[in-house]
């Protein structure tokens, strides 16, 4: 079961690149954050949500948000994953699969791979706490990006 709304969000350690950890508490610290679970790096709906967020990402920032993806692929992989979305926001990595596990979005199998990310969607506000919360269990489901930015408005005080 994902974290519940209200809750405070675990301070997990991911990868931005080999060897460059990202604190999840150092991203939410000013700003509202979103985060974007999703199973695997280049598939076609992972890549479809990425570019798109990719090409909205200004609309977050105009709100005051900061947006993060996160899968269990390595740094590198993401890394490429990232320039190829043309992401502006970090992609990390949870090869170690703590955060994946921690905000109850562990999912054991997809397509005969095991221990991925369901796709879900988090907004923080900047003291760590859960005031919107979304999964699915279907991988083919896109998370309602409205209904996220309605949620950045209200964590932002808008």
């Amino acid at each position: 079961m994902p974290l519940q709304l209200g809750s405070t969000a675990p301070d997990v350690t991911l990868y931005l690149r080999p060897k460059e950890p990202v604190s999840l508490r150092e991203l939410h610290a000013e700003q509202p954050l979103v985060l974007l679970f999703f199973p695997l790096a280049f598939s076609s709906v992972c890549t479809g949500e990425m570019c798109s967020v990719a090409e909205d990402y200004a609309a977050y920032r105009e709100l005051g948000a900061q947006v993060a993806g996160i899968s269990v692929d390595s740094p590198y992989v993401n890394q490429k994953f990232a320039e190829s979305c043309n992401a502006s926001f970090p992609i990390l990595s949870d090869f170690n699969k703590e955060a994946t596990r921690r905000f109850g979005v562990w999912r054991d199998e997809l397509n005969g791979l095991q221990g991925v990310a369901n796709r879900a969607a988090f907004v923080l506000d900047t003291s760590g706490r859960v005031v919107y919360a979304w999964m699915s269990e279907n991988p083919g489901d896109l998370p309602p990006f409205q209904e996220i930015k309605g949620a950045v408005r209200r964590a932002a005080g808008g």
